[in-house]
């Protein structure tokens, strides 16, 4: 079944073999990074925040993102997902320089441009670290708008936020989301993970379009009206939330009471190394939990069509292949 992811952490994606080998390199130590059977180890969110910044804090030139972009699209393309989106933060890429983050994107482009000429089409957006705070959210927000569409050879197309939830108000942060949609980028925000029904509000309240889990929402039957009436996208990822404890098990995720309220729910995979998945085991899980089928996996991707931070083109093209 062809697929469309829309939450797909670049540096979340990268599996532990190559980090290690990166490591390797640059005779990196990364003790404390993997467990005795190489994957990951954490054991909290917290935890998962180090993990990942350990990990990342190997990929220091344009060269190694441009690896670890070919990586990642290779095996996107493998599991089905004919277009993803990729989170991609210049706190990362060039410590929020713009002149490195332009030459960290440029990089990224060659490869996508490689990407889509082998069926599997990309765009990035431009992420903001919360826990990093408003000052260095300017930081990327004006590495956002400064090459966005043209200015990055239309790659980048979309603006947001991760990170620890639970730290500033998303509001602290309008400055970096009024910035890049004077750029004309689409805007989400990582919230209703950990921050409740309130931290979907103030997404809301940053003009998203899109929220990153929202799953929370659940918890308040008139927010979930709201987000139904005003055809906002929830990026859900269930396996991510079930490894990290926002719910206990697949049963319990709510994703199936969202879309039977009427919420437009995707289906993503985070960060899939670090939470032992892939988009076909989330499909998988989704069709022997719940019963989804043929249907209900047309209307997500449809919906992810519609949802997508591209050009009217590309969404059309993507829609006909989910008619």
């Amino acid at each position: 079944m062809k697929k469309i992811e829309l939450h797909l952490h670049l540096e979340g994606a990268a599996p532990p073999d190559f980090i290690r080998a990166v490591a390797k390199e640059k005779r990196t130590d990364l003790s404390g990074v993997f467990d005795e059977r190489g994957a990951y180890a954490y054991d909290d969110f917290p935890g998962f925040l180090r993990c990942y910044e350990a990990a990342t804090a190997v990929l220091t030139t344009p060269r190694d993102y441009a690896r670890l972009l070919a990586e990642v699209l290779e095996r996107c393309a493998e599991e089905g997902v004919i277009y993803t989106e990729l989170f991609v933060s210049p706190e990362f890429c060039g410590g929020g320089d713009l002149s490195a983050w332009r030459d960290y994107l440029a990089a990224m482009t060659e490869v996508a441009d490689k990407g889509r000429a082998m069926g599997i089409d990309s765009r990035g957006i431009v992420t903001a670290i919360r826990h990093m705070g408003p000052d260095h959210a300017k930081l990327s927000a004006l590495c956002a708008a400064e090459t966005a569409f043209d200015a990055g050879g239309g790659w980048i197309t979309g603006f947001g936020m991760g990170g620890a939830e639970q730290v500033h108000k998303a509001t602290d942060f309008a400055w970096s989301f009024d910035c890049v949609r004077e750029a004309g980028l689409g805007l989400t925000c990582h919230a209703g993970e950990w921050g409740g029904p309130d931290s979907v509000r103030q997404a809301l309240d940053l003009g998203c379009t899109r929220i990153g889990h929202g799953v929370q929402a659940i918890e308040d039957p008139q927010l979930v009206r709201d987000l139904a009436e005003q055809e906002i996208t929830l990026e859900v990822c269930p396996g991510s939330n079930i490894a990290l404890g926002v719910y206990p098990s697949w049963d319990k995720h709510p994703i199936v009471r969202l879309a039977d309220a009427g919420v437009r729910v995707t289906v993503s995979t985070d960060d899939p190394p670090f939470f032992h998945t892939t988009i076909r085991d989330e499909y998988d899980r989704l069709a022997s939990v719940f019963g989804w089928g043929d249907t209900e996996f047309r209307q997500i991707n449809l919906w992810a069509a519609e949802a997508a931070f591209c050009d009217t083109a590309t969404k059309d093209r993507l829609k006909k292949e989910f008619a």
